[in-house]
């Protein structure tokens, strides 16, 4: 097969797959980072990106991607339909998995290529990074952070490889794991090491692209280079968190390898915090992390590089969001798998090459089929928001999250009774102060006649935030509603909190 060919097979089959995407709409963050973001609405905000947070600032800001709101507003400017975000989506998908056989050609041959290509391609785990608008920052860092690792160990060519680096920062933080997976390339001969004036030269662009990034996300951010952690985490001991970490990576391994079932959410009390080294989750995700460095050794052992490299490459791309280091925003989030998982395509891609020629068709069909159809069967979870809440309710029925958004939804249904059980119920599952939650939960006090309520609810959020971007959207958005008695409340409360400035 023409490399030409092969390159064709894997973007068709990573098209194929996602053709259910095209009927999505915009579902929950889509909504305030896409639709209604006033940034993204106006041809400035190809240039605004830059010095503007991710998230808007009238819900509290946060976090610094301006490469994908750049995309988001071109999409704007080319009509704007749902559909139109979501086949833009799917073209940066066919483009990752096309790099990922890319690879796998040049360090493993034909074969292996196809292989790595249609494996990336169909790989269950990769519907949340695709299938949702808001999740083609993932997408985009993978295909920078790919050719960033393509241009240093294949082409050598340190400046290409510091601008691919500088467009993966400037779409997600954790590009940052570039530089450390071409040195681990160069630690297994994967690719001749530079002389130690290269490296030098190396290490100067990825310091200066480094400096340059943080000063920039230092004056849109301010206070926040690294955003508060998860539910699970609020009040948790460094140990505690560590140990629920490692109990994480029990789920890391499950969704990388088998990932039959998928879920939009893993908060509490769906995963719960590990407190001590003799939980059964802690247990699970050690034995994990083992049975990796057993076989990362043997592939080591074997001479097997490019197997090595792989699942060298799944390690480091996890760690910056295993919380293993500092907490995130998430405990386990599937769109934070697309890169690790470009890793364990290039080590399946080398193991499966050496099978012969009928029985590698053979395996790599059930494989391909199997993730396809996978894929495919999930893509509409992420149809638009109640498609998206009724996947958590039904997915992870023991967090806090489902019954949460459902709070969103009743008020959006001018169901304010029904909004407040649903926050009853999320608060009986898990009870932590959460800004948008606890504001949620006061409107619909509020509308069902119990401002005492809404007040006590409110004064949390007091505590933990000064929420007055948070008070002036949710105004509006309450009187939007039809709920003038919140929408003068929240108003009321403008300029009268004193916590911590929020940060998402």
């Amino acid at each position: 097969m023409s490399a030409r060919r092969l390159y064709a097979a894997v973007a068709a089959c990573a098209t194929v797959v996602y053709v259910g995407a095209l009927w999505n709409q915009f579902a929950l963050d889509d909504n305030q980072i896409v639709r209604f973001n006033n940034l993204v609405l106006h041809v400035s905000g190809v240039w605004r990106a830059f010095v503007s947070p991710y998230w808007p600032p009238v819900v509290g800001g946060g976090m610094y991607r301006p490469l994908p709101l750049v995309s988001y507003a071109i999409d704007w400017l080319l009509g704007g339909a749902a559909w139109w975000f979501h086949a833009v989506n799917v073209a940066w998908h066919a483009g990752a998995s096309v790099v990922v056989a890319w690879l796998a050609r040049r360090w493993s041959g034909d074969r292996a290529a196809l292989a790595a290509g249609l494996l990336f391609a169909v790989h269950p785990v990769h519907v949340e990074a695709v299938a949702n608008v808001v999740g083609r920052a993932e997408v985009m860092t993978a295909v920078f952070v790919m050719l960033a690792v393509y241009a240093a160990l294949v082409r050598d060519n340190s400046w290409w490889s510091a601008a691919a680096l500088a467009a993966g920062l400037l779409s997600k933080e954790n590009a940052v794991v570039a530089p450390a997976l071409i040195a681990w390339g160069w630690i297994l001969g994967l690719a001749p090491r530079p002389s130690r004036g290269r490296m030098a030269v190396y290490a100067a662009t990825w310091l200066a692209i480094g400096a340059v990034y943080v000063a920039a996300r230092w004056s849109v951010l301010g206070h926040e280079l690294v955003g508060r952690g998860a539910p699970v985490f609020f009040g948790a001991s460094p140990t505690a968190v560590r140990l629920t970490a490692v109990a994480a990576l029990a789920d890391v391994a499950r969704l990388l390898v088998f990932p039959l079932t998928l879920r939009v959410d893993y908060s509490p009390a769906e995963r719960t915090l590990v407190t001590t080294p003799l939980d059964l989750g802690f247990a699970l995700g050690l034995l994990c992390l083992i049975g990796w460095a057993a076989l990362l050794w043997f592939t080591w052992r074997r001479g097997r590089r490019v197997e090595a490299f792989g699942l060298g490459w799944i390690a480091i791309a996890v760690f910056p969001v295993s919380n293993l280091l500092v907490p995130i925003g998430v405990l386990v989030a599937e769109r934070a798998l697309y890169i690790p998982s470009a890793g364990l395509a290039l080590a399946a891609g080398a193991w499966l090459r050496d099978l012969d020629t009928r029985r590698l068709a053979v395996v790599l069909s059930v494989l391909v089929i199997a993730g396809g159809v996978r894929t495919a069967r999930r893509v509409p979870v992420w149809r638009d928001t109640q498609a998206m809440i009724g996947s958590e309710l039904d997915d992870s029925p023991n967090s806090f999250v489902g019954p949460a958004h459902m709070v969103i939804m009743y008020l959006t249904g001018h169901q304010p009774v029904q909004a407040l059980d649903a926050y009853r119920r999320a608060t009986a599952i898990y009870d932590v102060t959460l800004p948008w939650l606890q504001i949620q939960g006061a409107e619909a006090a509020w509308e069902t006649g119990q401002g005492a309520l809404a007040d006590s609810l409110l004064d949390r959020v007091d505590k933990v935030c000064k929420c007055d971007g948070f008070y002036r959207y949710e105004s509006s958005v309450a009187r939007a509603r039809g709920y003038p008695i919140a929408a003068d409340s929240f108003a009321a409360r403008v300029g009268k909190s004193t916590g911590p400035v929020h940060d998402r």
